[in-house]
């Protein structure tokens, strides 16, 4: 699979409220049981796989719209949301952050036992990811966080992250099982990250004779190498091949407040317009939900298109958080009542439509195709609002700003609590032995 995307994401540190993790966690489980509906398992491997999708759907979640932290917060609310029932929808989330990761393979065996798919295949897949991203890819980059996502039959899709604690930036890589020919052949499916010049990528096809070279090298002992090595001069160092970001690249901004440049007005001005003029009345009629405000219904647009949207309407994530505003409270706090509604909408929907009466649902994805329709007809000089104006206007009625990070963790050392780990390249159990093998 070829890649599909980078992007420059800041790194940032802190941990997520609990308010705001546990409805991400809510939020993530509806929006999958959306997918799958509508679409089936593969699907959400394929969205999980896409960079820009990914940021956007964290923006729409109440996350930080542009920050490292997007990456292991929906990857840990994804693990909460689908765990409990996982085996109805027919997927799995394993790893996460630091230690997290390191129980993948266990994960992997005890889901193997349940439901009788191929652990040590999916072991093996996720070892590889692991070794290919910390080794034969050299970005300066090492990783931290990794989670692979999968279905009962076998599918799968990965997405970890690694650090450049100097540069505090942050690189998350994409990995989707469908159409992967080999993990040392151009495999990625996205790479997401800052640019960093000329870097070491042993997995591009042009690499393919270095490749073979090593293995050349190493199967003919000690002895030749050495003797090579011993023949060399000194010579100049050859022109190093230039990076070249994969096509499209999104670029995620160090500043932490949403500016006019970072959204595509036009298509906020086509969701806020399509949630106008389907709702509050004639959507509270087909949903049978009383007093569904407008806030609730905009929000409801940007879910669906979030669900329904072609990979090219996520280049901008940040416009995804106006749906629910962002826990730093960019570009305007949370509102839980909006929030809430929301997921009880959705949920609503879901239900009724596993039951056979999907018309709830079709509502809520003609907001999607009600925007598209619009945006070529609104626009900020005709009856669009100003980008300041759709500002203000989330900050309106906001009567309580709740905490933006979670309460430090006690000083580590005391008996009883976890002693702090130094930070250092993430390898997962007994890669070295089966990359050897």
């Amino acid at each position: 699979m070829d890649r599909t995307g980078s992007a420059d994401l800041p790194l940032h540190s802190g941990r997520v409220p609990d308010w705001l993790a546990e409805r991400m966690a809510r939020m993530s489980r509806v929006l999958v049981e959306a997918l799958v509906l509508h679409y089936g398992r593969h699907e959400v491997l394929r969205r999980l796989a896409h960079p820009f999708w990914f940021q956007s759907l964290g923006a729409v979640m109440g996350m930080d719209w542009h920050s490292s932290g997007v990456t292991t917060t929906v990857l840990g609310a994804l693990k909460r949301g689908i765990t409990p029932g996982g085996r109805q929808l027919g997927l799995y989330v394993v790893g996460g952050k630091g230690l997290l990761a390191r129980r993948t393979p266990d994960e992997l065996r005890i889901i193997g036992d349940r439901v009788g798919i191929d652990a040590e295949a999916l072991i093996r897949a996720s070892r590889l990811a692991a070794k290919v991203d910390s080794a034969a890819v050299q970005d300066g980059f090492e990783l931290y966080a990794h989670s692979l996502i999968l279905s009962d039959d076998n599918a799968w899709a990965v997405v970890q992250q690694g650090m450049n604690a100097d540069a505090r930036q942050a690189r998350r890589y994409h990995w989707l099982s469908e159409g992967l020919g080999s993990f040392v052949d151009s495999p990625h499916a996205a790479i997401e990250g800052p640019n960093q010049g000329v870097i070491l990528n042993l997995t591009d096809k042009r690499a393919s004779r270095a490749r073979a070279a090593q293995v050349e090298l190493v199967s003919q002992g000690p002895d030749v190498v050495l003797g090579a090595l011993r023949k060399l001069r000194p010579q100049p160092t050859p022109e190093p091949v230039p990076f070249t970001p994969p096509l499209p690249h999104l670029q995620m901004p160090v500043h932490e407040e949403v500016t006019r440049d970072d959204v595509v007005l036009r298509r906020l001005h086509g969701t806020l317009a399509a949630a106008a003029e389907q709702g509050p009345r004639d959507f509270a009629e087909l949903l049978l939900t009383p007093n569904v405000g407008a806030r609730t219904v905009a929000a409801l647009a940007s879910v669906a298109e979030v669900i329904h949207g072609t990979p090219s309407r996520f280049t901008d994530p940040a416009r995804f958080a106006f749906a629910q505003g962002g826990k730093d409270r960019q570009p305007f706090p949370v509102r839980l009542d909006v929030y809430d509604e929301t997921l009880r909408v959705l949920r609503s929907a879901v239900d009724a439509a596993k039951l056979g009466n999907d018309e709830r649902l079709q509502a809520i994805r003609a907001l999607d195709r009600q925007a598209r329709r619009l945006e070529s007809v609104v626009s900020a000089a005709s009856s669009g609002a100003s980008f300041e104006a759709l500002v203000q206007e989330g900050w309106k009625d906001v009567t309580e700003l709740l905490p933006t990070d979670a309460p430090p963790r006690r000083p580590t050392g005391r008996p009883g609590w976890r002693r702090r780990v130094a930070r250092k390249q993430l390898e997962l159990p007994g890669m070295d032995e089966e990359t050897k093998a």
